[in-house]
């Protein structure tokens, strides 16, 4: 991965967050925390998750603590106050690769996982795997708002590049 590529990747998580917090947020009364068939409850619970998988893998980018001793918090905050939180710490990801060089995505990065296992990726390793796990879980907040019914938001990189003046 280069750095462009970084910096690309770490945009479109961004914009799609936003696509899929404009879609719960749209939804019925209700719907967004109305208990489902999921392992994270309902929708928020879902989001949560994500947003505290991205606040500890920021900690390892920074070699600090976390300070959270599972993948979720018990509760979740209510949709906005999740978002505002949310998109505190897409900006951070998003300056993060800015300041990125080359040499930088391939700098290895120890770390201790939440079950107390030890792990070592590269910073690039580790973009690359905030990245596919936001889309497994958006995906499923997208099944749910199916149950609702609800159409959710498409989210496709071809269509943030679109979005973006990038012709496919």
């Amino acid at each position: 991965m280069d750095t462009d590529t970084a910096r690309m990747l770490t945009r479109y998580n961004a914009w799609a967050n936003e696509l899929m917090f404009d879609a719960v947020a749209a939804l019925p009364e209700g719907e967004a925390t109305k208990p489902r068939t999921s392992i994270f409850r309902n929708m928020v619970h879902t989001l949560n998750h994500n947003y505290v998988i991205d606040r500890i893998w920021q900690a390892h980018l920074e070699r600090r603590e976390h300070g959270y001793e599972a993948r979720n918090t018990d509760d979740h905050p209510p949709l906005d106050a999740l978002w505002r939180l949310q998109r505190e710490v897409d900006d951070w990801y998003i300056a993060w690769s800015d300041r990125l060089s080359a040499r930088d995505l391939g700098e290895r990065i120890e770390f201790t996982l939440i079950g107390g296992n030890a792990g070592e990726m590269t910073r690039a390793e580790i973009l690359l795997h905030i990245l596919g796990h936001r889309h497994y879980h958006r995906g499923f907040v997208c099944d749910m708002m199916c149950a609702v019914p609800a159409r959710p938001p498409t989210m496709d990189l071809p269509v943030y590049l679109r979005s973006r003046g990038r012709a496919q």
